[in-house]
């Protein structure tokens, strides 16, 4: 398991490393490319959610998991970090339509992730943030 676990600080400079991380995972099972900016997309917004809202202004770490299975053919990606309690799903649903989506900052990224992914899943478990995202491949 454990070379399915990578370990970085939660800095935007991490951010390359974490991508690379979920796409080697990926790189032998064929996975399509609109398949993959979802899950690059997903990945993104949410360790960019841990850096801005678990540790900020101060530096933490942020653990990422990556499983694929093969029947049916998915992966799961988790990230843990022992920030801030922050449940991003918690969020109202956005308003995609007029002035308040224009005005509203923050939640349209996550609305993305809960849209393009087949499970999102959050806990808070032993002082740790965890969020899970699961797509099937």
């Amino acid at each position: 398991m454990e070379n399915n676990r990578l370990v970085v600080d939660a800095v935007e400079d991490s951010l390359d490393a974490v991508q690379d991380f979920v796409e080697e995972k990926l790189s032998t099972y064929g996975c399509g490319e609109k398949t993959m900016f979802q899950l690059r997309l997903a990945v993104e917004e949410i360790f960019v959610n841990i850096i801005s809202y678990a540790y900020h202004p101060e530096i933490g770490k942020a653990e990422v998991f990556c499983e694929v299975s093969e029947d049916p053919l998915s992966v799961t990606i988790q990230f843990l970090d022992s920030g801030k309690p922050f449940d991003p799903l918690a969020r109202d649903e956005v308003d995609l339509s007029g002035t308040l989506f224009r005005e509203r900052e923050g939640g349209f990224g996550i609305h993305l992730v809960k849209q393009t992914m087949d499970d999102v899943d959050y806990e808070y478990k032993d002082g740790k943030n965890i969020l899970t995202i699961k797509k099937n491949l």
